[in-house]
């Protein structure tokens, strides 16, 4: 037979575990959030790969 016994101090940590993990919780979803927006948003994803593309070339006016 155990016995358990729950202090103050255990009930302050339980509270304290729960704020931490409503803010990550919280926190993964704005990331989430953000990088779903920021997906949707963007235009067309053009790589570096060392090559010129015309897109990025300045237009020169004669």
């Amino acid at each position: 037979m155990a016995i358990r016994v729950e202090s103050e101090i255990h009930r302050r940590r339980r509270s304290q575990n729960f704020g931490v993990a409503i803010c990550l919780i919280l926190f993964i979803i704005l990331m989430m959030a953000l990088s779903f927006v920021k997906l949707t948003n963007s235009g067309p994803v053009e790589g570096y790969d060392h090559a010129p593309r015309p897109s990025l070339e300045e237009k020169v006016l004669e």
